[in-house]
C-alpha cells in the first residue's frame, strides 16, 4: 500500500485545537492503516487501498467536518510526491541564502493561467514566487508574520484554496520517513 501524507487545512488555527490522538483516531475510524501524525499542524501520514485523489481528499474532509464541526481541507500527497517537493529548488542560491521566510503552498490542482498571473502579480522586492504543478513555492526577504503576504491572501488571490507549509517542515518530514517507493 502507498503511504501517503494529508496536508490538512485548520488544525491548530484559528481556534480550532486538535489533538494528534484526536486526528490519528479519526483517520483510523475513517478506514486507514498506520496512521502517524508529524508535528500538531495537521501533517497526517497513513496507508491506503486507495492512491489517493479527488475522491480520496473528499472522503477525509467529509468526516473531519462531520467529526469536527468545521470544514477542513486537505491535499493529499504520496511519500513520493513530498519528496520531489522537498528537494526541488525553483529560487537561485541568492534569493534562497537571503530568504527569512521559505514556504511550500499546496493546492489541489495546478493553478489556471489566470491564477497563476494573478500570483506573480504579488511579486515585489521581498517576496517572490514559484509555481510547480500543485505547489507554490514562495521566498520572502522579511518573516513571514511580516509579510503582506498570507494564506488569505492568497485564496483571495488564486480562487483555490491552499494550505502552508515551512520548508524546513517538508525536509524534517522526508528526513524522517523513507519515501523511496
Amino acid at each position: 500500500m502507498p503511504k501517503l501524507v494529508a496536508f490538512l487545512r485548520a488544525i491548530n488555527v484559528g481556534g480550532h485545537t486538535v489533538t494528534m490522538d484526536e486526528l490519528r483516531s479519526r483517520f483510523t475510524k475513517m478506514g486507514f492503516d498506520a496512521v502517524e501524525t508529524f508535528i500538531a499542524s495537521g501533517n497526517v501520514l497513513f496507508d491506503s487501498r486507495s492512491k489517493g485523489g479527488a475522491a480520496l481528499e473528499k472522503k477525509i474532509e467529509t468526516g473531519l467536518q462531520k467529526a469536527l464541526g468545521y470544514e477542513v481541507k486537505t491535499f493529499l500527497r504520496t511519500g513520493a510526491e513530498v519528496a520531489a517537493v522537498g528537494t526541488f529548488t525553483p529560487f537561485t542560491p541568492k534569493q534562497w541564502g537571503d530568504a527569512r521566510t521559505k514556504v511550500v503552498g499546496f493546492l489541489a490542482e495546478p493553478l489556471s493561467k489566470g491564477a497563476l498571473a494573478a500570483l506573480m502579480a504579488l511579486r515585489s522586492a521581498t517576496d517572490d514566487f514559484h509555481v510547480n504543478g500543485r505547489e507554490i513555492y514562495w521566498v520572502s526577504t522579511t518573516g513571514q508574520g511580516e509579510s503582506k503576504i498570507s494564506n488569505v491572501l492568497l485564496e483571495r488571490t488564486l480562487k483555490p484554496s491552499t494550505t502552508l507549509r515551512g520548508i524546513n517542515t517538508i525536509h524534517r518530514l522526508t528526513a524522517k520517513y523513507d519515501f523511496t517507493p
